[in-house]
């Protein structure tokens, strides 16, 4: 080769370089998040396939190595592990072996997507916010088509409402879980637009965003969304009155919480029939009638029979996979005047984990749900903290964990902020 000859190099491959530079991580990472969103609101095999490609963000990362020690340290890694380990600490008593299979595979995001967030290269400020927009727009929009819907023919879901029923979204998510993503929507939406990163009309949108799911959550009269969005303004108050001292903008916000649910109920019929629908369906256990067509009255006997179980199974419980088939034993003890077909489950996740992993899966399940808030970090983000109170407050008339859309909303919002404030706390 002639002296003034310059050598030639290969080009390097895009791939190759987007590898080698945490770019190819980065972007799994993204593309996880984005079709976790989407598969909430629209797709269960989306919701499936998200966790997946979180994994292989994490393992996509070129220094993944050097990121185990630190990950390890992770304590909000740990507690989802641990309620995973106990589930498989209960295949030695399980009855059920097919129902056990399946909730080993089901409850799988519990190890991986805690991964993916503590692994993978994190999201930049950015990307974070535009998942967090796509998330509350993405809600927005599926609360206004289901607004829509109703109006339609308000006169109509006005009756089933009075009759207990309640209208899922127009893509057809559950109104329990619905409300609860209406709830977390509008104070994330609040938050959000507050960002350094978020543009005037982003602010707008994103103000908008979050009237609009109020809005759905009252006009639809979505129960526990509705319980979960006045908790937490009812929390705020009392923390901008007795930690911030910040006493007119307390006392105004508790003001609100009054005259809030009063408006609701003297102009909107959708809430007056589902308030009085309420107190009658409560009516009918207290006096004993029949309750068979009542959700309330055979939500608080799946309560009292959940109790009934929990105490025969005070320490380890009867196991994930048994809960159904040990309640359905004790109905056949205590039925409750209810119909095969009306006996249902426990509708409480605290109860939930006492009948399925005993006093020891009711510690886990408290440390994975307040054990974030211990640490600074956590407690002054009010992303962090509001989602895990506003899931506190559902959980209390719901077993959130044992429905797919539920489970992978609880999941994909721990890992994506919670799991990520901690590591952000250690980098700093």
């Amino acid at each position: 080769m002639s002296p003034l000859t310059t050598p030639t190099t290969t080009p390097e491959p895009v791939w190759q370089a987007w590898w080698r530079t945490g770019r190819l991580s980065q972007y799994l990472l993204v593309l996880a998040c984005a079709a976790g969103v989407v598969g909430l609101l629209t797709s269960r095999a989306l919701i499936a396939l998200s966790p997946v490609v979180g994994v292989l963000a994490a393992l996509a990362n070129p220094g993944a190595t050097r990121q185990v020690p630190h990950w390890l340290r992770l304590r909000t890694v740990w507690g989802p592990a641990a309620l995973y380990g106990l589930l498989l600490l209960s295949a030695l008593y399980t009855q059920d072996w097919p129902t056990w299979r399946h909730e080993a595979f089901r409850l799988l995001p519990w190890l991986g997507v805690p991964l993916a967030f503590g692994l993978a290269v994190p999201l930049s400020s950015r990307q974070r916010f535009g998942i967090g927009a796509l998330y509350v727009v993405g809600v927005a929009l599926v609360g206004a088509a289901t607004l829509g819907q109703y109006l339609l023919d308000p006169a109509a879901a006005n009756v089933a409402f009075g009759s207990g029923q309640s209208m899922p979204s127009i893509t057809r998510i559950f109104h329990i879980h619905f409300g609860l993503m209406l709830a977390l929507a509008t104070f994330f939406g609040l938050s959000l637009q507050r960002e350094a990163t978020a543009t005037l009309r982003w602010r707008v949108a994103l103000l908008l965003a979050s009237a609009v799911c109020a809005l759905t959550l009252h006009v639809l009269a979505y129960r526990t969304g509705l319980m979960a969005l006045y908790g937490m303004l009812l929390i705020d108050a009392l923390l901008l009155l007795l930690v911030r001292k910040r006493w007119w903008l307390g006392v105004a916000l508790l003001v609100s919480l009054v005259a809030g649910p009063w408006l609701a109920y003297q102009s909107l019929e959708s809430v007056r029939q589902r308030v009085e629908a309420t107190s009658y369906d409560i009516e009918q256990f207290e006096r004993n009638n029949d309750i068979n067509e009542y959700s309330w009255s055979r939500r608080l006997a799946a309560w009292q029979t959940a109790t009934i179980v929990a105490r025969q199974h005070p320490w380890l419980g009867v196991g994930p996979a048994d809960a159904y088939q040990a309640m359905m034993q004790q109905y056949d003890w205590q039925d409750h005047g209810l119909r095969p077909e009306n006996r249902v489950m426990i509708h409480n996740q605290y109860l939930h984990q006492l009948v399925g992993g005993g006093i020891v899966g009711l510690v886990l399940w408290l440390l994975v749900l307040f054990g974030p808030l211990v640490q600074p970090a956590q407690r002054r983000n009010p992303y962090v903290y509001r989602f895990l109170l506003l899931q506190a407050l559902a959980m209390a008339v719901d077993s959130l964990l044992e429905l797919q859309t539920s489970f992978n909303l609880f999941v994909f919002l721990y890992g994506f902020l919670i799991v990520t404030t901690e590591r952000r706390s250690y980098q700093k």
